[in-house]
């Protein structure tokens, strides 16, 4: 089944493929006596053909590796924001039908997903489909690969950064070193060729074994491929524990001088090497030292259902958001496209790319840049290229493409959310409000917050209650002597956070960890500054409830002080501060923590 074989006609460089592949690819493309030309919304606007869509299964997996996710592990999405079976495969369908012929499937780990099995015979089962891959860290592989193979898994990755099973225990921070050489093992007796072995290398920690990875393509037909150290989110990137490329290679030579540089297949991101007469190979990827963007034809899915279209970019689309919201095939299509055609032509370079934010690699394959950068990137396609987008938009060009006028009641959905966003005539964005506790009927809902992960969140809220002189004196007078005023405005305000829920209608119930005011006199204003400070760690926030605990205090307080004068006066409520959540960190002008 994975012998492997050149027909004839194959033109001289081209890779060699399956005999089930070939005959795949001879079904479905030359059916028809017209073969079509490559889809324009898989085509950007450099010319490059993305045929190859790596479909991310899971956020999660069973090791910690130092380069690809922080120590304290990352914050998983829950599960009903992951892509289901049935959606993973409905794009999959999609991208095959505008000319992908490879699905690679990656994490996290693949092999945790219980449905991995289903999910590679249904991908199987569509037509276009010649190459089905999957990277996978192997320490569960040798167990579950039979099956894998009988479903149609064409190709295999196996990421492994050292041959030394104490390092990678420190690599990894989990054992597991045997278990993954077993699996390497079990694929090369299940007739897998060429089984493709990563190793991430980092100065200091596994650049002293280059040569045994070489070593190891005497006897075994594996391909050893060195990957140059990326930054990602968390992983600490830093310059020192990069090697290069071309050190790499002339450690190599310096130990088999006869080694033989390859020919490459179009699209490899690995230039392939063999020492002569080695069962395997290696090969390097350079992504920093001499990037392959030129020829990249790689599209990525993340397990949330985000598009990317660049490895080290931080601009994303929601596919799933579009899908859960109604959204066709033609006008994911649609969305996709634009996507594709704001590719940039290369990434910004390494030391760039570090300052970037960016998902951490086992997200990848969470971040999104801002609504009005994705949308000029969307413009910007439709001005490039004329496509047939701008009709189903509604979108009228000039025939010097200076200006894009849309029809009055067009809007356009937000790529990563239901959020309505419209263009203007000069082409800025601006979102359109909507209250979020409100159905489409303008009836009250409680907002559902069940897909938002638990995080710690923090609000800070401040108030100001203005008394006349002769109140304002008697407070301060209080304070000095220890009584009990500002102690039962700040009992008040902790009761009142508490409450917050039965106060305020559609208002969470969560658990409070910590609600504390503080209460600061100003002489020249006869005022009293109160502020509040709560915390919590749950799926929605807790502004509500330090802008609760702020009011009810300064009732408490008013409330003591309307026996003296009627003059007194509650204003300035504000929040100053949150942090924690999907919508990041807010600060008022006046916050000063």
């Amino acid at each position: 089944m994975f012998d492997r074989y050149r027909s004839p006609s194959c033109p001289p460089g081209f890779e060699d493929i399956s005999l089930k592949a070939q005959q795949k690819t001879q079904k479905h493309f030359f059916k028809d006596a017209e073969v079509r030309p490559f889809s324009e919304f898989l085509t950007d606007s450099f010319g490059r053909q993305h045929n190859y869509l790596r479909i991310s299964l899971t956020e999660r997996c069973n090791l910690r590796c130092q380069y690809c996710m922080p120590e304290e592990g990352v914050g998983l999405s829950p599960q009903e924001r992951l892509l289901s079976t049935e959606e993973i495969i409905r794009i999959s369908k999609l991208f095959a039908s505008e000319g992908v012929t490879k699905v690679r499937l990656t994490g996290g780990e693949p092999l945790v997903r219980k449905d991995l099995v289903d999910i590679i015979r249904e991908i199987n089962a569509i037509p276009g489909i010649d190459v089905i891959a999957m990277t996978t860290n192997g320490v569960t592989l040798a167990r579950h690969l039979p099956k894998l193979q009988e479903a149609g898994l064409n190709l295999i990755n196996v990421s492994l950064d050292t041959l030394v099973p104490a390092k990678f225990e420190f690599v990894t921070r989990r054992k597991g070193w045997d278990r993954v050489m077993k699996g390497i093992d079990t694929a090369l007796d299940l007739g897998y060729k060429r089984v493709k072995v990563n190793c991430v290398v980092m100065k200091g920690l596994n650049d002293d074994e280059i040569v045994d990875f070489v070593k190891l393509t005497e006897n075994k037909a594996v391909d050893i491929r060195f990957i140059e150290y990326m930054p990602f989110d968390g992983n600490k990137w830093n310059y020192e524990k990069f090697v290069s490329y071309q050190q790499m290679l002339d450690m190599i030579r310096s130990q088999w001088p006869e080694l033989v540089r390859l020919q490459d297949s179009p699209g490899d991101t690995s230039k392939a090497y063999q020492v002569p007469g080695y069962a395997g190979q290696i090969g390097f990827i350079t992504s920093m030292s001499e990037n392959f963007c030129g020829s990249c034809n790689r599209l990525r899915l993340t397990a949330d259902g985000n598009l990317k279209v660049c490895l080290f970019g931080n601009t994303e689309v929601s596919l799933r958001d579009a899908i859960r919201s109604g959204e066709s095939d033609s006008q994911l299509l649609q969305i996709i496209g634009a996507a594709v055609g704001n590719k940039k032509k290369q990434h910004a370079g390494m030391f760039n790319i570090a300052k970037q934010k960016n998902r951490p690699m086992i997200l990848i394959g969470g971040f999104l840049n801002n609504a009005g950068k994705a949308f000029k990137g969307v413009y910007n396609t439709l001005k490039l290229r004329k496509r047939h987008i701008l009709d189903t938009f509604g979108a009228v060009m000039t025939s010097h493409l200076s200006s894009v006028h849309l029809l009055p009641s067009l809007n356009f959905r937000r790529l990563y959310r239901s959020t309505l966003v419209y263009f203007t005539n000069s082409v800025d964005y601006i979102d359109s409000k909507k209250f979020t506790h409100v159905d489409g009927r303008g009836k009250g809902k409680m907002v559902d917050v069940s897909h938002k992960q638990e995080t710690y969140r923090i609000a800070v809220a401040r108030g100001k209650v203005v008394l006349a002189p002769e109140a304002y004196k008697l407070v301060k007078q209080n304070k000095s002597e220890g009584g009990d005023v500002l102690t039962i405005s700040r009992i008040a305000g902790i009761t009142g956070a508490k409450y917050t829920s039965r106060l305020i209608p559609f208002c969470h119930n969560i658990n409070l960890s910590e609600v504390n005011l503080t209460f600061d006199l100003n002489d020249d204003s006869h005022s009293v500054i109160i502020t509040a400070r709560a915390k919590t760690k749950a799926s929605t926030g807790v502004e509500m409830e330090a802008l609760t605990a702020v009011n009810v205090g300064a009732l408490a307080l008013y409330d003591m002080c309307k026996s003296v004068s009627q003059k007194n006066v509650i204003t300035d409520v504000k929040l100053l501060h949150k942090s924690g959540g999907r919508s990041g960190t807010y600060n008022h002008d006046e916050y000063d923590d």
